[in-house]
């Protein structure tokens, strides 16, 4: 398969979006077959990239990337020298230690690239001292060609690896679902987002562990929250806060018109007790009889928790479980959630990166993805890529085609960013 460059990266995203833009052929097997050739061509672009497909580094790129290549190399050196001293003391042998086994991924990578360059010099003066020798040249020409190859993947891993990085990327996170404009019908919506995601959730093998839920008359989701666990939870699903608007006819309308709502998405980070100290006093825990719609949930018991942290205003109120423990630490949970993301956003405020060079702000007032039940499609409106098979993605299949275009983006904006920074 033709490897994918930055430039025509963008041109297969783009003709991707060309081919999604595409109206409904009348036939059914020939909407079915386009349906089917975006699916396959998306996923192909954006899992190969991912894996295989490298995109190729501009030459003022690889200048600025070999310039911290050698601050790196530099600095391993020292710390390695610096750990070899019998005069080192613990604690700078300790901390020395410490910032060489950050290095070790980076530095194996380098070594890695170093032999590479190291090999292809070596070919290069092998072909000017044998300039008659035909069949060596050959052979060495096609080694040359395999080991400048060689060298381009290891330098794309390289700057990937150089890239900044989201600490929060590898955590579990919080997801939360409410319903907007649209009364009934958006609460509706809402419960079936919120499975979407609990099936995509399995599908990737994490586990998703309802926190709360609040029905609306019709059984629908006014608001809804669940824990999601798994490495690389909060990297793959940071891109879907935001609005998610639905284009549909309400089970409630009779006249069969179609109606817009929204459902409001946002998807938090999980903090460790690390990340956020909980101080008792400045804790407010009430208890109360919990109940719902229908009463299934009533008792006789106090165990509905409601914890609002004093400082911030901020409260929280489990109500889920049977056993007024379990919804306590269910509502300390989000609410350490929710104070971890206000102090990172805080710390990203005051950066000279801000969220700008992210897809979109992350604001949830922001309409990110329409889904269209009429004509059957989902479109994301960041990167303008339509998916035609909606029933589909609500069972929590192909999500990964919007998730992987947006994490694909990122990187190019990250890239580019890392140009023009350094």
């Amino acid at each position: 398969m033709r490897k994918l460059t930055g430039s025509n990266l963008f041109c297969a995203l783009k003709k991707l979006q060309s081919i999604s833009a595409i109206s409904h052929p009348q036939n059914l097997s020939q909407r079915s077959s386009i349906q089917s050739a975006i699916a396959t061509a998306s996923l192909s672009i954006f899992r190969s990239y991912s894996t295989e497909m490298q995109p190729q580094l501009s030459t003022d790129l690889i200048k600025i990337m070999e310039q911290r290549i050698l601050a790196i190399e530099h600095r391993s050196a020292c710390l390695a020298n610096l750990v070899n001293q019998p005069e080192a003391s613990p604690s700078e042998y300790s901390r020395a230690n410490k910032e060489l086994r950050k290095l070790r991924g980076l530095m194996e990578l380098i070594n890695e690239l170093r032999t590479k360059q190291k090999e292809i010099d070596g070919l290069k003066s092998l072909m000017a001292e044998c300039p008659e020798d035909k069949d060596m040249l050959d052979l060495a020409n096609d080694e040359l060609g395999q080991s400048i190859d060689e060298e381009k993947r290891l330098q794309s891993l390289l700057l990937k690896s150089l890239l900044p990085k989201d600490d929060a990327d590898e955590r579990g996170c919080i997801l939360e679902v409410r319903a907007g404009s649209g009364g009934e019908e958006a609460s509706l919506f809402a419960i079936d987002i919120f499975k979407m995601y609990e099936r995509y959730s399995q599908t990737k093998g994490w586990k998703f562990e309802v926190v709360d839920v609040t029905e609306s008359d019709l059984k629908g989701y006014k608001e809804a929250s669940a824990a999601i666990s798994g490495t690389g939870v909060y990297g793959k699903l940071k891109f879907e806060s935001g609005i998610h608007r639905v284009q549909r006819v309400p089970v409630t309308e009779k006249s069969g018109r179609i109606h817009t709502s929204a459902v409001s998405v946002a998807i938090l980070p999980q903090a460790d007790e690390v990340d956020v100290q909980l101080r008792n006093e400045d804790l407010r825990i009430d208890t109360y009889r919990s109940g719902g719609s229908g009463g299934q949930h009533a008792n006789t018991t106090n165990s509905a928790v409601r914890v609002i942290h004093i400082p911030t205003g901020m409260t929280v109120s489990i109500q889920d479980e049977r056993s007024q423990h379990m919804n306590k630490a269910k509502a300390l949970k989000v609410l350490c959630a929710k104070l971890y993301e206000i102090e990172r956003s805080r710390i990203q405020m005051t950066r000279s990166k801000l969220r700008s060079e992210q897809i979109g702000s992350g604001d949830r007032s922001e309409r990110i993805r329409t889904y269209n039940f009429p004509q059957g499609r989902v479109t994301d409106h960041r990167v303008g890529i339509t998916h035609h098979a909606i029933d589909d993605m609500m069972q929590g299949e192909n999500l990964d085609i919007f998730i992987d275009a947006l994490l694909l983006q990122q990187e190019m904006d990250a890239i580019a960013s890392f140009s023009s920074t350094h």
